[in-house]
């Protein structure tokens, strides 16, 4: 299905964006959105893409799956709803922090030795509690914590230093761009710092859809099988229970997805097919509808996907229009 040889970097140049959805209130387009959207078949060929799918781009969060499966096979002996939190960008609600704890005292570790940024809980329901509590902000409640707490678990288990774990030539790291390039089949185009302060890693949006592919296609057992599983199955604690990736994951079976921030979404199926997003003004407003139309397109029973439609949009608390996908991603629309 895919070479085995990784390909150069994609190009870092200013994206060619197309428009992926419009607001359309009483009737008339009031505002597009532009970006860019990739589906792969079974066999990794793409069969719709619109947009720029090969320039070089940030997957923020979206590469957490890719991350997850770098530090299984460097040992991490996770499964299940801890592994799921390795790749998670999680919504800080008590059993995120519960299971972050969990894994530093797996690694013998404290919440001391995080180096993610500290931040309030990303739900906003949950924030609000924070706040009323006056609960000052903490490693432990920011989104990435899972991530890191495996990131040095993994290292803990090497026998690598901990004080520097983020740094991008640190041995942990240089595993997980390895499977970086492995995984999506193209050399890293740029190495910066995503906001939780791990390196982040530019590949092309072809590139995550078919890093996407290739872990939910693997043979049971591999590090990409134990990762996948455990996000399917541990959708809530992937992100939260009020999040629309989770109920992405329930309501379309043995789909893996993933988000990310700036308007990011992968998702793949057990077969191979795989669809990637990027909003280019970031806005998730955007990115579920966009991302759903996708799955549509890619043969996902468009019944599966209705509470993806997005949210409409109001005039005087009253729905008067809704966020539509471009019609070029339309399933009956021919590919261009």
């Amino acid at each position: 299905m895919y070479s085995s040889s990784v390909a150069d970097a994609p190009p870092a140049r200013e994206p060619r964006h197309a428009p992926v959805a419009h607001l359309v209130r009483g009737g008339i387009v009031e505002g597009t959105h532009y970006g860019s959207v990739v589906v792969l078949d079974v066999h990794g060929r793409v069969t719709f893409a619109t947009g720029d799918v090969e320039a070089a781009f940030y997957p923020r969060s979206a590469i957490k799956p890719v991350q997850a499966v770098a530090m299984v096979r460097a040992g991490l002996p996770l499964d299940g709803e801890l592994l799921s939190l390795a790749a998670a960008s999680h919504s800080g609600e008590e059993r995120h922090l519960a299971g972050t704890r969990r894994i530093l005292e797996l690694a013998g570790l404290t919440e001391d030795h995080l180096r993610n940024t500290p931040d309030l809980p990303f739900d906003p329901a949950v924030r609000d509690v924070w706040v009323r509590e006056n609960r000052p902000p903490s490693r432990l409640a920011q989104n990435c914590s899972g991530k890191h707490a495996a990131m040095l678990y993994t290292c803990k288990l090497n026998d690598w230093p901990l004080d520097d774990y983020l740094d991008p030539a640190h041995p942990l790291q240089q595993a997980i761009a390895e499977i970086v390039e492995d995984l999506t089949g193209q050399r890293i185009a740029h190495v910066t710092v995503d906001g939780c302060g791990a390196p982040l890693f530019a590949v092309s949006l072809h590139g995550l859809a078919r890093a996407a592919a290739r872990i939910t296609t693997a043979a049971p057992g591999t590090p990409e099988a134990r990762v996948a599983d455990a996000m399917r199955e541990h959708a809530e604690m992937a992100s939260g229970s009020a999040r629309d990736v989770a109920a992405l994951m329930r309501a379309v079976p043995g789909l893996l997805a993933k988000d990310g921030f700036e308007g990011v979404q992968v998702a793949a199926l057990p077969d191979g097919r795989a669809i990637a997003v990027k909003i280019a003004d970031g806005a998730g407003r955007a990115r579920v509808p966009v991302a759903a139309a996708a799955l549509a397109r890619a043969g996902v029973d468009p019944s599966r996907l209705k509470e993806f439609a997005g949210e409409p949009l109001l005039g005087g608390g009253i729905p008067v229009g809704e966020i539509r996908p471009a019609r070029a991603l339309d399933p009956l629309t021919p590919t261009p």
